[in-house]
């Protein structure tokens, strides 16, 4: 008859039948909530740059928290906003550093059944607003800051931190990071490792919303390179190989071919962060009329899956758990 043997449309036919033959799911314990933990707020504030988020405080962290554990969210990752800035970040290992209260609060409110993400960085605590100890010449001085970034792990280990995730892509990180932890008795605290962490524009709304914009220069000569693709997966690899637990992609939705790579590069779970530029298209796009935010909300995670990511950050985390949980196909 001239017809092809192989009819792909029988399995597309109906509603069950399309579920029975996807090959790719998404759900929300594949989803991770970011939250921005101010210190001295007595409840919450807008983001104006990131619609629907907030600054938190303590207590309304943990009243998000409880509604990210009611939708099944995966967990939850941490960023905080000190007080008071200075030159080498210290309110990022301080005890009572904000991050640190808020890690106990909620520990102490929902024992185990949240995952609790540290970022593991300094942009948010210096008073320069770059991620390392700086020269006086400007640049990041990469191996005092992972003295800092060691500090800053084990003291987040011990306020009840799962996992750590160090940002700043200084070059060993992961190492300095696992060796702490190891000597100071948290052997089971896992990392997740920003292996491909990339110098984007996107980056923008977050920037504001964590007032972590360098004062002077970028952060082109420690982030990666837009361009490159072979570099992301030799990253990872060095990570994996220093003892990370995870791996990330950071952005995710423009940087997909990178999430495959890695997906075929590595058999640790693997992170991919829809970041704050990413979120804010898709918010503003939909509310100008370009099409229903829902569903172009759960297309782009679904792409994202489907690229290889086990996991994904994202501010649109507790909307989407909730329009998967109305889902009837």
């Amino acid at each position: 008859m001239g017809f092809p043997l192989e009819r792909p449309r029988r399995l597309r036919r109906t509603p069950a039948l399309r579920r029975l033959a996807r090959e790719s799911r998404l759900s929300a314990g594949q989803l991770i909530h970011p939250a921005f933990i101010r210190e001295g707020l007595q409840s919450p504030q807008p983001i104006a740059s990131m619609p629907g988020q907030s600054h938190e405080s303590i207590d309304s962290l943990c009243a998000t928290v409880e509604e990210t554990v009611g939708l099944g969210l995966g967990g939850v990752l941490l960023f905080g906003l000190p007080a008071v800035k200075d030159a080498q970040g210290s309110g990022a290992f301080a005890e009572d550093g904000v991050v640190q209260q808020a890690i106990r609060a909620l520990r102490e409110r929902f024992g185990d059944s949240c995952v609790v993400i540290a970022d593991c960085c300094l942009c948010e605590y210096t008073d320069h607003g770059h991620c390392g100890f700086l020269l006086e010449n400007g640049d990041v001085d990469n191996d005092a800051t992972l003295e800092l970034y060691a500090r800053t792990a084990v003291s987040q280990a011990a306020a009840g931190a799962d996992i750590i995730a160090p940002s700043g892509m200084m070059d060993g990180q992961v190492a300095a990071i696992r060796e702490a932890l190891d000597l100071s008795g948290f052997t089971d605290t896992a990392i997740l490792a920003y292996s491909a962490k990339f110098a984007t524009v996107l980056y923008g709304p977050f920037r504001d919303a964590a007032e972590c914009a360098p004062r002077t220069g970028d952060r082109r000569s420690y982030q990666m390179d837009p361009a490159n693709q072979r570099e992301a997966v030799r990253e990872a690899i060095l990570d994996v190989e220093e003892g990370a637990d995870m791996v990330m992609v950071k952005p995710a939705l423009t940087y997909l071919d990178v999430v495959a790579r890695l997906r075929d590069a590595t058999d640790l779970p693997l992170a991919a962060y829809c970041v704050s530029g990413e979120f804010a298209m898709l918010h503003h796009a939909a509310a100008a009329g370009a099409f229903d935010e829902r569903a172009a909300v759960l297309e782009t995670l679904g792409g994202i899956r489907r690229a290889g990511a086990d996991m994904i950050i994202t501010y649109h985390a507790r909307a989407a758990a909730s329009w998967l949980a109305e889902i009837k196909e």
